[in-house]
Order: C-alpha cells, then sequence, then structure tokens
C-alpha cells in the first residue's frame, strides 16, 4: 500500500472521528500523529517540524491573558450594563450582548470569549426569568463574526496567519470592513429570526428586575486587577499592531504580555495555567502532525491541482470557490481542521494565481461557514455543552433554524466584498 493511499485513510479516519465525536476530538488528533509517525508516513522530528508553534504559544498567551483578566470582574459588568442600556426591550438587549460578544471575540480568540460571557448570559437570564437560548445562539453566532475580524480573534486566523506570513494589521485591513458589514447585517436579520423567542421574552422582562439586576450587580470585583489587565492587553494589541516592524511573532508578543501580567499582578503561576485550554493546544498539535504527514505524501497538491484545473486558472472563480467550499465544508466540520486542511492547498493554488484573494477568501469562508450548525466551529460546541448543562439543551436542529439563514446572509456579505476589494478593483 503506497504512502499516499496510507495517509489518506488515516487522514479520513481521524476525520470521522473529530466529526462523529466517538472519542474526544483531542484524542483522535493525537492518534492520528501518533499512527503517521508509527506507519512512517513522516519520522518524528519531521512530525514535529510539521507543528506550527507560533499558533499554540499565541493562543496559550492570550487565553492566560483573558483568564486572569476574567478574574476583575469586568465582563459581568460590561453583560450588566448591555442589560441597562437596553432597558426592557428584548431586541436590544439581544444586540447589545453580540456586539460586546463581537467586540471581545476581535481581541480575545472566540472560544476564550464565549467561555468568559456565556456564564454572565446566564446569570442575566435566570434573574430576570427569560430563557437564554436566544442570546447564547446570537453570542455564538456574533464571536464568531467578530472573530473574523483581527489575527487574534479565531483560531482559523491565527493558523492562516502564521502559515502564510500575515500579520495583525493585515486582517485589520482585509477582514475588518467585511466583518463589520457581516454583523450589521446579521443584527438586521436577528429581529426576524429570534422574533417569536423575542416576543417571549418581552412578555416576561420586568423594568423592577432589570433596576436591581444593575443595582446589585453592576461592580467591578477587583479594580487594581483591572487597570493592570488593561494596561497589559493595550500594550499586547499595541504589540501585534507593530510586529512587523520589530520582526516579532505573535507568540514572543502574547507570551510577554501573559508573563508580564502574571508578574506584576502577582498571580500563582499553577492556578493561572490550570486554566489554559490545554486539550485544544494538543488538539492543534496532533491536527498538525497529521497534515504534514498528508502534505508530505504530495496528496494536497493533487488536489490544489484539480481545483485549479477546474478554474482555469482565474484568480476569480479559484478564491469564489475557495470562499463557498470553505463555508460549506466549515458547516459540515469544525473549522480548525478544516483550515489547517486548507492552508497548504492555498498555497499551492498560490504559485499559479495570485494568492491574496484566496488567503482572504479562506479566512471568511471558514469563520462565517462556522456559524452554519452547531459543529461547525469550536466556539458552538462549548456554548452547546454549557447551555445542555444548565438544562437548556441546544440541538443541532434547532440550532439550523437560525444558523442556516445568518450563514447564508454573512457569506453573501463576503462574496460582495471579496468580488468588489480583489477582483472587480483589485
Amino acid at each position: 500500500m503506497s504512502p499516499a493511499l496510507v495517509a489518506g485513510l488515516l487522514f479520513l479516519a481521524i476525520y470521522a472521528l473529530i466529526v462523529t465525536e466517538k472519542i474526544h476530538r483531542t484524542l483522535a488528533a493525537l492518534l492520528g500523529a501518533s499512527l503517521m509517525i508509527l506507519f512512517r508516513i513522516v519520522d518524528q522530528r519531521e512530525a514535529f517540524a510539521s507543528v506550527d508553534f507560533n499558533v499554540i504559544f499565541l493562543l496559550a498567551g492570550m487565553m492566560i491573558i483573558a483568564n486572569i483578566t476574567a478574574k476583575t470582574g469586568v465582563f459581568q459588568w460590561i453583560a450588566v450594563e448591555a442589560v441597562r442600556r437596553a432597558g426592557g426591550r428584548p431586541y436590544a438587549l439581544l444586540v447589545l450582548t453580540s456586539i460586546v460578544t463581537a467586540v471581545v471575540s476581535a481581541f480575545l480568540d472566540n472560544v476564550t470569549t464565549v467561555v468568559l460571557l456565556t456564564p454572565v448570559v446566564f446569570f442575566i437570564a435566570q434573574r430576570l426569568a427569560i430563557s437564554p437560548v436566544p442570546f447564547l445562539i446570537s453570542q455564538v453566532i456574533a464571536s464568531n463574526i467578530g472573530g473574523t475580524a483581527t489575527l487574534i480573534g479565531d483560531p482559523p486566523n491565527i493558523i492562516i496567519g502564521s502559515q502564510m506570513g500575515k500579520d495583525y494589521n493585515d486582517f485589520l485591513v482585509n477582514l475588518t470592513p467585511a466583518a463589520t458589514a457581516a454583523l450589521v447585517v446579521y443584527l438586521t436579520l436577528a429581529r426576524w429570526l429570534f422574533r417569536s423567542d423575542l416576543r417571549a421574552a418581552a412578555r416576561v422582562l420586568d423594568a423592577g428586575d432589570i433596576q436591581r439586576l444593575v443595582d446589585e450587580e453592576r461592580r467591578i470585583a477587583d479594580p487594581r486587577l483591572m487597570r493592570i489587565s488593561a494596561a497589559v492587553l493595550g500594550l499586547t494589541i499595541l504589540g501585534f499592531l507593530v510586529s512587523r516592524v520589530a520582526g516579532l511573532e505573535g507568540a514572543t508578543i502574547a507570551l510577554t504580555g501573559a508573563v508580564v501580567l502574571m508578574i506584576v499582578a502577582r498571580e500563582d503561576v499553577h492556578e493561572i495555567l490550570k486554566t489554559v485550554e490545554w486539550p485544544t493546544l494538543f488538539f492543534f498539535v496532533g491536527l498538525f502532525i497529521v497534515v504534514g504527514g498528508v502534505v508530505k505524501t504530495g496528496i494536497i497538491s493533487d488536489l490544489a491541482h484539480g481545483v485549479l484545473s477546474f478554474t482555469g486558472g482565474r484568480t476569480d472563480i479559484a478564491a469564489l470557490i475557495v470562499l463557498w467550499m470553505s463555508g460549506i465544508i466549515s458547516a459540515i466540520v469544525d473549522n480548525i481542521p478544516y483550515t489547517i486542511t486548507m492552508v497548504p492547498v492555498v498555497q499551492e493554488l498560490g504559485r499559479t494565481v495570485n494568492v491574496e484573494p484566496l488567503i482572504w477568501a479562506l479566512a471568511l469562508g471558514a469563520n462565517l461557514g462556522g456559524n452554519a450548525t452547531i459543529v461547525g466551529a469550536s466556539a458552538n460546541v462549548v456554548v452547546a455543552s454549557m447551555s445542555e448543562s444548565r438544562g437548556y439543551p441546544i440541538t443541532f436542529a434547532s440550532y439550523l433554524r437560525y444558523g442556516v439563514p445568518a450563514t447564508l446572509a454573512t457569506m453573501v456579505v463576503a462574496t460582495v466584498d471579496i468580488w468588489l476589494r480583489y477582483i472587480a478593483f483589485g
């Protein structure tokens, strides 16, 4: 059996395990990595060389900064402030909580954002005696849209930035306008999507309950730590902005910010490191090795040439194919393994056509397509799990009612953006 066939079968088998969740996705990825080495598709040195540690340590650093910042109570304060500004209007509350989630997701990765903000949504819903489900679903959609805007907002962007040599400013220029337009379109559509849920909430919301919630919970738990965290986060973002001039990678900046924050805030390193999502990081490690084996055997190159022959060598067709293929496939499988798989394809296509539109088409398609189903992005799965544990299950079918229309609307925005920016006036 040829190495390419073995690598292809292993890849499909591991993907099947990840999608069906027969075993935990981290274990599936690490199993695939081990088998790639055991079957001698790659040796250990090649396997470890295929892991993008810039992605791993950038995520780890931002997780540490986010988890320390969460201890200040600032995220709960922001959410309660949104409740105050919304008054008794359910749609206004949904819009404000969604905007908060989208903005925070642009500066912290969206998985971390929903982990921090989902308990706040539950807290608000419980205190106001309304169902949290519509607000949670909107939070998921907003987090994926907001995370699209920046290098550090969504794991697919971190992967693309590191592998394709793009920095924070590149993402701001090329993706933030499209993400902003997509958020506006989604929030406009949300009034119709959640109309029955919002009517039900309107019958329950009471101005007195809202005022009591604001009076009791609108406070910062640790003002000193909040000031320190805000300063370090601000300097870290500034570091991302000047990274290319400084000749530094994102991982160096994120880890420096995390270490400085732990030192200045005098945090217990053992306790903070326990809050890092190690399963997510090892999931990345395993996937990088699996995809590295597939790349070595030439499968990715063959796939890229197949796509290229279909496009006739035209950049415009290639960009739109990458955009919609990414959107559709990311709706079916988690957009993280999909992105890791597709980056080498885009790199190979870039040898023949202009690679720039393909890079941003991949980012937009992978991030926005992840909104279509409950398994399309890691943030979706995290929120669904947290909701189910609280007694509010979000089923695959019930999520589709909201996810598919929202995804189609935002993908149209992305299509227009790609066409105007890179094709019509590129």
